[in-house]
C-alpha cells in the first residue's frame, strides 16, 4: 500500500507563529488569556491550557493587568477598543494575511465604498473583518451574492469593494469574480485567500483524483480543514475526517492501494505523524499476516514528488530530526512578512529567517529576493527546542560559502562587488558576499578633503589584495579598480579620438588659464578663451569643481597625451547674433566698457563690443576720451563699418552730430583702426590720427 503525504499539511505561517507566541507568553508572563480559542483545534488549546493559557469567550472576562493574546483570526474593532480601556497588556497574533484584510476594508470604507465579504458569517475572521466596516455584506455563497445583486438592480454603479475569507476556496473566488463583473459598474476586487490554504487546496485536489481513499485531519470548526474534506469527496468516495488519530478506522481502508492524507492549517504535525504512524504499522501487520513484504508500505511526500518513495520510518525519521547550531539547511518559503521569513524544514521545528539575516543590502525587500514556495538553503543561527522554533540566516550561510570565492578572486585578480557597511579607523568596511573586506583609506579613491561617510551604504567595486582566513582578515582596494576601468577607458578614447569628437566630461581642477576635464579616463584642457564667448578673467566664472559639461576635441597629440577641448560653441556665438540683427548705417545704443587713449569700447551686445576713434566721439578735438565720455554710460552711435572675417566693429558719435552721411562718405573722410575687445592692435595710433 502507498501513503500519499500532501506536502503542505498542518500549520501554515499565521497557525505556528500565534501558537509560538502563546508558548512564549506562557513562560514570560504571570496570567495569559487568549480571546477566543487561539486557533481551531482542540488538542494544541488543551496543551496551551495546560501550560497556563486561558481562554476567555468576552472581553469582559479579562482582569486589568492580564496579559491577552489576540488570535489568529483576528479581533473586531470593538473588542481592540474594550482591551484598551480595561488596561491589559496585548499581544497580537493576528495572522498577517487576515491584518491585511482589515486594512483593506478600513480604506476602502474610507472612500465611501461599500464592502462584501466572501466567507462564514459566523467564522470569528470574518465577524473581525465586518467589525472594521461601515457598511458591509456578508455571503456564504455565489449564489447568495447573486441574488442580492438581483435584488438591489437600482444599486449596480455604487462602489463597491470585495474582500475575501483567508480560507475560502479559489472555486467560489472564480465564481464570486464572475458574478461581480457581470453585475456591478464600480467595482474593486482584492484577492485574499490566503497563498498557504490555496497551495493545500490544490494538493487535496490533486491527491484525491488518485488515490483510494482520502484522510482528512482537523478540527471540527476549522472552516479551512473542512473545506478541504469538501475538495476531497468531490474527487473521491472514501473521505474520512478526523481530529486525532484515535478516531480513525483502519478497517476502512483494507481493500485501498493508495490512500491519500492531508490536513487542515490548524493541525500540527504530532497528530499528522500519529495518523500516518497508525495507518502503516495497522496495514504492515495485515500484509505480513498475508505474507506480504514488509517494506511494501510507503510514503510518499508531495504530489510533485510522485516518483520518490520514502518508507515511513524514513519520513517519521526525517520530521523528528533533531537540528543542531551550524548546520546547513533547506527549507521552502511558507511565508513574508515585513520583520521574517518563515522557513518549512519539514521537521518539528519551525524555521524562521530575521529580516536582518536574509541580506546585506539595506535597499532590498524580502519580496524582492524570495517567493512563497521558494527552496532556500539557509545557515541554523539558534535552535529553541522549547518553543520548536529554528533562527535561521542566510546571510551567513551566503559569508561561508563566499570565503572561497573570495580567495579566488585574489588568486585570479578579478573584481567583486559589495556594499560600504561602516567607516572604521583609517579606512571602510564592504560586505562582499557577507564577508568583511576593509579597504584602507588611501585605497579608497577619494580625495583627501572627501569623508568616508559619503560611500556608506553604496555599491563599489574592489579588487581583494589580502586574505588570511585565520585571522578571519581580508584586505581590498577600491582604488585598483578605478585606476584598471581608467585605463582602459582612456585606451579606447585614444583609439577612437578624432577632432570635433564630443564628450560629456567632469570639472577636475581649474587654473587661471583654464580647467581640466576628465572625458573618462583622460583629462582634457579648456583654455579660457574657449570657455565663453564674453570675456572673463577666470574659468570659476563658467564652470564648478564636479560639474558635468560636454566638450569637444579641439585639437590632440597621441605621443604626448595632450587633448585641448571646446566648451563655447557655434550656436551660442554672439557675432552671429549681433550679424543677423545690424548693419552698417544702423543707429543703436551702446554702453561704454573700456576708456583708452585713442578711444572707447562700447558693448552693442554681450559679447561684441565697438571701438568708438577718439576721432569720432565729438565734432571738435579732444586730448582724451575721458574729456566726454566715462565707463558704464550709455550713448547713441551709428555702426561705420562691420569687418566679418576679424569681427571687429567701428562706431561713431559724430556721425550722428552730423546729419544724415552716407556710411561710406564717413568711411573715407575719418581714417579709423578698428579693434574688438578680445583681440587688441598690436601697436595703438597715435592720439588724434
Amino acid at each position: 500500500m502507498k501513503i500519499i503525504l500532501a506536502k503542505s499539511a498542518g500549520f501554515c505561517f499565521g497557525v505556528r507563529r500565534a501558537v509560538r507566541l502563546c508558548e512564549k507568553a506562557s513562560e514570560e508572563k504571570n496570567r495569559c488569556i487568549t480571546l477566543g480559542p487561539i486557533i481551531h483545534n482542540k488538542s494544541v488549546t488543551d496543551a496551551l491550557a495546560a501550560k497556563g493559557v486561558r481562554e476567555a469567550a468576552r472581553v469582559s472576562d479579562i482582569l486589568p493587568g492580564e496579559t491577552v493574546i489576540i488570535r489568529s483570526h483576528g479581533a473586531g474593532k470593538g473588542e481592540l477598543e474594550a482591551l484598551k480601556s480595561a488596561g491589559v497588556d496585548i499581544i497580537d497574533a493576528t495572522c498577517p494575511d487576515v491584518e491585511k484584510i482589515h486594512n483593506i476594508v478600513r480604506a476602502e470604507t474610507l472612500a465611501g465604498r461599500m464592502i462584501l465579504v466572501i466567507g462564514q458569517r459566523s467564522h470569528p475572521e470574518v465577524e473581525a473583518i465586518a467589525s472594521w466596516c461601515l457598511r458591509c455584506q456578508i455571503f456564504e455563497t455565489p449564489g447568495e451574492l447573486k441574488d442580492w445583486l438581483d435584488e438591489s438592480a437600482g444599486n449596480r454603479d455604487e462602489p463597491v469593494s470585495v474582500v475575501f475569507q483567508t480560507t475560502n476556496t479559489r472555486r467560489v473566488f472564480d465564481a464570486c469574480c464572475r458574478i461581480l463583473k457581470k453585475e456591478c459598474t464600480n467595482l474593486k476586487i482584492f484577492d485574499t485567500i490566503c497563498n498557504a490554504t490555496c497551495r493545500r487546496q490544490e494538493e487535496a485536489e490533486e491527491i484525491s483524483r488518485i488515490v483510494d481513499a482520502m484522510i482528512v485531519i482537523g478540527g471540527r470548526c476549522s472552516a479551512n480543514s473542512l473545506k478541504l474534506a469538501e475538495i476531497c469527496r468531490a474527487n473521491c468516495e472514501k473521505v474520512y475526517f478526523v481530529e486525532e488519530a484515535d478516531e480513525l478506522d483502519i478497517s476502512c481502508f483494507s481493500e485501498s492501494d493508495m490512500v491519500g492524507i492531508t490536513a487542515g492549517a490548524s493541525t500540527p504535525a504530532w497528530i499528522i505523524k500519529e495518523v500516518c504512524q497508525m495507518l502503516s504499522e495497522e496495514m504492515n501487520i495485515e500484509e505480513t499476516t498475508e505474507n506480504a513484504a514488509i517494506g511494501d508500505s510507503e510514503v510518499t511526500i508531495g504530489t510533485d514528488t510522485a516518483e520518490t518513495v520514502e518508507s515511513f520510518e524514513e519520513l517519521l525519521e526525517k520530521s523528528i530530526k533533531t537540528l543542531y547550531t551550524g548546520e546547513k539547511v533547506t527549507g521552502i518559503v511558507a511565508a513574508i512578512t515585513p520583520t521574517e521569513i518563515s522557513v518549512d524544514l519539514g521537521t518539528k521545528q519551525s524555521g524562521y529567517i530575521p529580516l536582518s539575516e536574509l541580506t546585506d543590502d539595506p535597499t532590498v525587500k524580502a519580496e524582492d529576493l524570495l517567493k512563497i514556495g521558494d527552496t532556500i538553503e539557509t545557515f541554523v543561527m539558534r535552535v529553541n527546542d522549547v518553543e520548536g522554533t529554528v533562527m535561521l540566516s542566510k546571510k551567513r550561510l551566503d559569508s561561508i560559502k563566499s570565503w572561497d570565492d573570495v580567495e579566488t578572486a585574489r588568486v585570479e585578480k578579478t573584481t567583486v562587488e559589495g556594499v560600504v557597511t561602516e567607516e572604521n579607523k583609517g579606512g571602510i568596511v564592504v560586505s562582499v558576499r557577507g564577508v568583511r573586506v576593509f579597504v584602507p583609506a588611501s585605497q579608497t579613491g577619494l580625495p583627501k578633503e572627501t569623508p568616508m561617510t559619503s560611500l556608506l551604504k553604496t555599491k563599489v567595486k574592489l579588487r581583494i589584495t589580502e586574505v588570511n582566513q585565520s585571522r578571519r582578515r581580508v584586505v581590498g582596494s577600491i582604488r585598483a579598480v578605478s585606476y584598471e576601468e581608467r585605463r582602459e577607458k582612456a585606451e579606447q578614447i585614444w583609439n577612437e579620438i578624432e577632432v570635433g569628437k564630443k564628450y560629456q566630461g567632469v570639472v577636475k581642477s581649474m587654473t587661471s588659464y583654464g580647467a581640466f576635464i576628465d572625458i573618462g579616463g583622460i583629462d582634457g584642457m579648456v583654455h579660457v578663451s574657449e570657455l565663453s564667448w564674453t570675456r572673463i578673467h577666470q574659468p570659476s566664472e563658467i564652470l564648478k569643481i564636479g560639474e558635468q559639461i560636454e566638450v569637444f576635441v579641439l585639437s590632440f597629440d597621441k605621443e604626448k597625451k595632450k587633448i585641448s577641448l571646446g566648451y563655447k560653441t557655434k550656436e551660442g556665438n554672439p557675432w552671429e547674433k549681433f550679424i543677423a540683427s545690424h548693419k552698417v548705417g544702423d543707429r543703436v545704443e551702446v554702453k561704454v566698457v573700456k576708456l583708452m587713449p585713442f578711444g572707447a569700447f562700447a558693448e552693442i551686445i554681450p559679447g561684441v563690443d565697438g571701438l568708438i576713434h577718439i576721432s569720432q566721439i565729438t565734432d571738435h578735438r579732444i586730448g582724451l576720451p575721458s574729456e566726454i565720455l566715462s565707463e558704464g554710460m550709455a550713448v547713441d552711435v551709428r555702426i561705420t563699418d562691420i569687418d566679418n572675417e576679424k569681427h571687429k566693429v567701428s562706431l561713431s558719435i559724430r556721425a550722428l552730430m552730423e546729419g544724415e552721411t552716407e556710411p561710406s562718405d564717413i568711411s573715407d573722410k575719418t581714417p579709423v583702426v578698428i579693434y574688438d575687445t578680445d583681440a587688441p592692435p598690436a601697436a595703438e595710433p597715435e592720439q588724434g590720427e
